[in-house]
């Protein structure tokens, strides 16, 4: 069961906010019961590899407090529970991929390969994997207490509005929340306006710019042209922020409405004048666990250039493994560790000194050109593409732009650009420096006048979201490798 979906829409959430706010003080129960059967609708048996790693993760963070006092915490049980969680991890997503590597050294040294079966992926792993880890490791740290309710942390683990697409929630961020909150109107006002809002993100961008780039890179290679290839490229960067992002908001809204407070996970990443500044602003809560739980650990750049060169390289082969088992992905976490070490050396601080428009011009090139090798099935696609795109390749195909752009796609590919840069808040700053110069009763009416405006846009989108979710349009999930 996805957000974007009529099920989760009218029926699903619906009766759990029904049900959750009659609970009283049985709430808790009564949300964790709902996002394990949102967790098993789709997943079905895999449930009980998520059970399985609530009752790990609650039993070694009260052991490894158990017998030893604050100061001193079990390292020993820390370190077999963070084995735990990345071996349950690394089988589901990672074996398949092992063993297909492996099977080709086999093959070349005439020795029998491995046989193993399809394994299935449970969906949102990844994500609920890093929430326990970051968990056991504060409270090995002592920034957070050993939860002593088992029902408490498989909330924690398990809660659906972030389950199965992010963002990344630190248990100290709810830990307040998940003992005691309550939701009033505004929160919950609030809460269904920023979902809406990710909803619409996700139908009215993110969709209908998927259906084009999944046409283009569908595409034979020698039916591309580089004007073609680069409108693949450009729909398919706008349509995994919109994904992305829409996602994320719809997960902070729904949270508000059930009384949590999730931090942002994106913040206009596409006007980042620098790579570094691209993941302080893309998937902020993944970037920051990096940081936090591996980067840091590592020695961060305490140690030396070379030193924070080898980590940067280490933590965006591991993010991008990630992200998903596959070459092109390790080559795309690589990719963006080199800029990363690039910008840290004399060439980077000559960058820095461009004129800014072509600063941000090239951060944005090499971005697109990421996002082409994340997107592609292989390594040798990703690189036939490239060389379309940049005229590095002989083009054979005759397919012509026209035959793939109307007014549709350029209305959305408009509406898509103008809203990846900061036009809201700009609207917002401006609104509050006219409320500011207004009296008392001239404010009033037009703080009343931008309401009505602001809700009417709401029920406009949130209209032509719905009917197109119940007309069947296209509707990818694009987070079934992470």
């Amino acid at each position: 069961m996805v957000f974007s979906s009529i099920t989760f829409l009218f029926f699903f959430l619906p009766a759990v906010l029904a049900i959750t706010f009659c609970s009283g003080k049985w709430k808790n129960p009564a949300l964790l019961l709902a996002s394990l059967l949102f967790y098993a609708w789709g997943e079905g048996i895999y449930l009980l590899v998520m059970i399985g790693s609530i009752v790990m993760n609650f039993t070694c963070g009260r052991l490894m407090r158990r017998g030893t006092s604050s100061e001193n915490p079990s390292r020993t049980v820390l370190l077999l529970a963070i084995i735990g969680n990345f071996a349950l991890l690394g089988f589901f997503k990672y074996a398949n991929f092992i063993a297909e590597n492996l099977n080709t050294l086999l093959v070349q040294v005439h020795l029998p390969s491995i046989e193993l079966g399809a394994v299935h992926l449970p969906i949102g792993i990844s994500f609920f994997t890093f929430q326990a880890v970051s968990y056991l490791i504060d409270v090995y740290r002592g920034k957070v207490q050993a939860q002593t309710s088992l029902i408490r942390l498989g909330l924690y683990i398990s809660l659906f509005p972030q389950l199965i697409a992010g963002p990344i929630v630190r248990y100290h961020d709810i830990a307040t929340s998940l003992a005691k909150r309550k939701v009033d109107m505004a929160d919950f006002s609030a809460g269904v306006q920023r979902f809406l809002l990710g909803l619409s993100k996700k139908v009215l961008l993110a969709n209908p710019l998927a259906f084009t780039a999944d046409k283009i890179f569908a595409l034979p290679q020698s039916d591309l042209t580089s004007p073609l290839a680069w409108l693949g490229a450009i729909c398919y960067t706008l349509q995994i922020y919109y994904d992305f992002s829409g996602y994320s908001d719809m997960a902070i809204g729904l949270g508000r409405m059930f009384g949590f407070r999730f931090l942002e996970n994106f913040n206009y990443p596409y006007i980042s004048g620098s790579i570094r500044e691209f993941w302080r602003r893309w998937h902020i809560s993944l970037s920051s666990w990096f940081r936090d739980y591996l980067y840091i650990p590592l020695g961060g750049s305490r140690r030396g250039k070379l030193r924070t060169y080898l980590n940067l390289l280490i933590v965006f082969l591991l993010c991008g493994l990630w992200h998903g088992a596959s070459w092109t992905f390790v080559c795309w976490g690589l990719y963006h560790g080199f800029f990363l070490v690039i910008e840290r050396t004399r060439l980077g601080s000559a960058l820095d000194l461009l004129w800014r428009p072509l600063r941000y011009s090239l951060t944005l090139c090499i971005i697109v050109v990421g996002w082409v090798i994340f997107r592609s099935d292989s390594i040798g696609f990703a690189f036939s593409y490239l060389g379309i795109m940049f005229g590095a390749a002989e083009e054979t195909g005759r397919l012509s732009l026209s035959m793939y752009t109307n007014q549709k796609l350029i209305f959305e590919l408009t509406m898509a650009v103008i809203f990846a840069v900061p036009v809201l808040p700009a609207l917002r700053k401006l609104h509050d420096r006219l409320i500011g110069r207004c009296s008392t009763s001239t404010a009033f009416s037009l703080e009343a006048f931008l309401a009505i405006g602001r809700l009417s846009v709401l029920a406009v989108l949130s209209y032509f979201s719905a009917i197109s979710l119940a007309a069947g349009v296209y509707n990818p999930f694009i987070y079934f490798r992470f």
